[in-house]
């Protein structure tokens, strides 16, 4: 068995395919079966050479420096313009000329297309979406694309060139071929190396058989709860209740008021107010368009619901029919969800997520094929992660606070439900205002749009978030005012560890060169990213994962400590993170190689360090 001759993480010089230029490159791995190697191109591109398209570093310095003190063209064209003029000193000048361009040029051509100056394009390292601790698209480089595209062509006509001058071809031919290479090639815009999504070979949520249960086991999740939370002893130790009648739980009236509202939502999003930004590449190098409207369209919704209220429209509506809305958005998601996976059939490969594309119709379904599903301008995933849902659950908030003073006949709602509301709609009115962070996170970037987004934003987020207020109408639970401080101060110490966190991620991202995080320290990696090792993210892995788990501790203890049902929230979404925080352990580890190894020397300490 032949010997491999470069190892692991080792940076050699590979050569492009169909191409003469070589590039810095990084090994991956090596494939003893087909003797292939995987590495890794600066742009983060990965591709399999043969041992022969490689080649060390030290001896393509040295080919390129010799290179560099003269072109193989300009010295032998020197030679043979002396040696054509030496020659026949008494011929004619006309024939002297022929001379001289008759062996003056096979030997220009055979340059061409010999051994090329190895110089190594400089690839684009545009950082507008660098962060760490969660996988980024790689960016394109077209101005590599347009040399190495023109180097080709001219390659090709050269080798063209030679061949017809050896070969006996027909006249027809020889006017055919010389026709096709007149041909000139305009690059005034040059088209982005477009890179296929590659098939989904991890897969989460246990595989193919936990993505088929999911889709039950999510819905069953949220009526179980909501069911619970409706009887006198709310003990997940007790018998579930049994379920409503079917005919009980659907109402045209009830459906139509949640059609009304998702399509007001989309209104509001499409109206032409707010800025458009652009999101993270693609795979085909395109970035798309958002508009940064999230928070004009909460305070027309806040305008709209006061209006109701002038109009004295009854709120506790909600609390009453608030398992049938549940029913409803649960269908109207799967309803979605079926449309999504049917049109990503037809979507071009390089628009498919690459964590929805295993090939399997419940994963896939499950997970969502298509990255950025769109009609026309209107962003079906970029819509639901903010919209409906989000603002949906400030209104169901204060619905239930309505409902708790009028079944508790209260004059004013509990301190436990100001509370609630007043910590949850801090996190939504704070995600609205940095919506434009939002277009570097997984869900965006990352997942494609299927069910369990479809689901987890019409569904859990409205129905689930709200389960502390909701479980306070019929529960009420009365709080010391040194119980209440305690515990307002507690979220804000969360709140300041999520934001401060997210703040500096974000700015990172989007520019290293900001003054507000130009100071922090960071490790470079083979992909031409950084990863931050100071601030925030110097001190623990994902800090923004514990500013989120002490806020949800903060928003379940007004509850009191009676029952664990409201602290579902804070079960569910430590799980959550786990399960985040492993997938981009993983993830980064793969992609960063040595320097993530670094990195975790750097910062050893974990939110959960006997978790995986």
């Amino acid at each position: 068995m032949p010997r491999r001759k470069f190892a692991d993480e080792e940076v050699v010089m590979g050569r492009w395919p169909g191409s003469v230029l070589y590039y810095e490159v990084q090994v991956t791995s090596y494939d003893d079966r087909t003797h292939l190697y995987t590495v890794k191109y600066k742009d983060g591109t990965e591709l399999q050479l043969k041992e022969s398209d490689m080649r060390s570093m030290s001896s393509f310095r040295f080919r390129k420096s010799s290179s560099s003190s003269g072109s193989p063209s300009r010295r032998s064209g020197s030679r043979s313009r002396s040696g054509s003029r030496s020659r026949s000193p008494g011929r004619p000048a006309k024939h002297r000329r022929r001379s001289s361009s008759q062996s003056r040029e096979p030997k220009n051509e055979k340059n061409m297309i010999g051994e090329p100056n190895l110089i190594p394009l400089k690839l684009n390292e545009n950082n507008t979406n660098q962060y760490n601790g969660e996988p980024d698209i790689t960016e394109v480089n077209y101005s590599s694309h347009n040399t190495l595209e023109r180097q080709r062509i001219e390659s090709e006509r050269a080798r063209e060139r030679i061949l017809e001058r050896y070969n006996l071809h027909s006249r027809k031919e020889e006017k055919r071929t010389e026709e096709m290479y007149s041909e000139e090639r305009i690059f005034e815009k040059p088209k982005p190396v477009v890179k296929v999504c590659m098939k989904t070979k991890e897969l989460e949520f246990g595989g193919k058989i936990g993505a088929f249960l999911m889709i039950f086991l999510l819905p069953a999740t949220v009526f179980y709860l909501l069911l619970m939370c409706t009887q006198k002893d709310p003990s997940v130790l007790n018998f579930p209740p049994s379920l409503p009648a079917l005919e009980s739980l659907w109402e045209t009236r009830v459906f139509g008021v949640f059609l009304l509202w998702f399509f007001l939502q989309a209104l509001f999003y499409l109206l032409p107010i707010g800025k458009i930004v652009e999101g993270t590449p693609l795979l085909n190098g395109m970035r798309l368009e958002y508009r940064i409207n999230g928070f004009y369209a909460f305070i027309l919704t806040a305008a709209a619901v006061g209006i109701s209220l002038y109009f004295e429209m009854e709120f506790s509506y909600i609390y009453d029919h608030f398992l049938q809305f549940a029913v409803c958005a649960t269908v109207f998601s799967v309803v979605l969800s079926i449309y999504l996976y049917a049109r990503s059939l037809r979507a071009p490969e390089q628009e498919l997520s690459p964590g929805g594309n295993s090939g399997n119709i419940f994963y896939d379904f499950f997970m969502g094929r298509e990255l950025n599903p769109r009609i026309r301008n209107f962003d079906l995933k970029y819509f639901c992660e903010l919209r409906p849902g989000l603002i949906g659950w400030v209104v169901i908030n204060l619905a239930m606070l309505l409902t708790e003073m009028k079944v508790q006949h209260l004059n004013m709602p509990s301190l436990s439900m100001i509370l609630v509301n007043s910590f949850q709609l801090l996190y939504v009115v704070d995600a609205l205002w940095n919506e434009e962070a939002i277009l570097t996170t997984m869900d965006i970037i990352h997942d494609g749009f299927g069910f369990m987004l479809a689901f987890g934003d019409l569904v859990w987020v409205p129905f689930l978030y709200s389960l502390q207020a909701f479980y306070l109408v019929k529960h009420p639970n009365e709080l010391s005012w040194l119980s209440a401080s305690a515990i307002v101060a507690l979220n804000i110490l969360g709140y300041y560890i999520f934001r401060g966190a997210n703040s500096q991620k974000n700015i990172f991202r989007r520019n290293p060169k900001d003054p507000k995080v130009a100071h922090l320290k960071v490790i470079p990696t083979a992909t031409g990213k950084n990863l931050l090792v100071s601030g925030w993210w110097g001190l623990v892995r994902h800090p923004n994962y514990l500013g989120d788990i002490i806020m949800a501790l903060a928003w379940s203890l007004p509850c009191g400590i009676n029952h664990i049902l409201p602290y579902f929230y804070v079960i569910y979404f430590t799980g959550l993170l786990i399960h985040r925080e492993a997938r981009d352990e993983r993830q980064c580890k793969k992609k960063y190689g040595l320097a993530w190894e670094k990195y975790c020397q750097r910062v050893p300490y974990r939110i959960f360090p006997y978790i995986y």
